[in-house]
């Protein structure tokens, strides 16, 4: 932890012993890695840091359904669960 705290950066936030959490964050890796990162090669770090954030909010959240949404997309299901929101107020 001390050297994490040197060098400015932040542990696991997983919890010790839960699968699930490191399950969810493997696949998204392997989403990333597979159909963004292995395609082509960035100059800077700057760069690769702005087309993985584009990315994310482009494609992963905007495009990919997902079965634990009932194959809606994060985007959709947010503004699903904004609309139940603002009609139960």
């Amino acid at each position: 932890m001390r050297t994490l705290h040197r060098y400015g950066m932040v542990g696991s936030m997983g919890r010790v012993g839960a699968a699930g959490d490191n399950a969810a964050m493997e696949s998204f890796f392997s989403l990333l890695q597979k159909n963004f990162l292995n395609r082509r090669s960035w100059d800077t770090r700057e760069q690769l840091r702005i087309a993985i954030v584009t990315w994310i909010e482009r494609t992963y959240h905007r495009r990919r359904r997902q079965k634990r949404l009932h194959g809606l997309t994060p985007i959709e299901y947010e503004a699903i669960m904004n609309t139940d929101d603002a009609l139960a107020a």
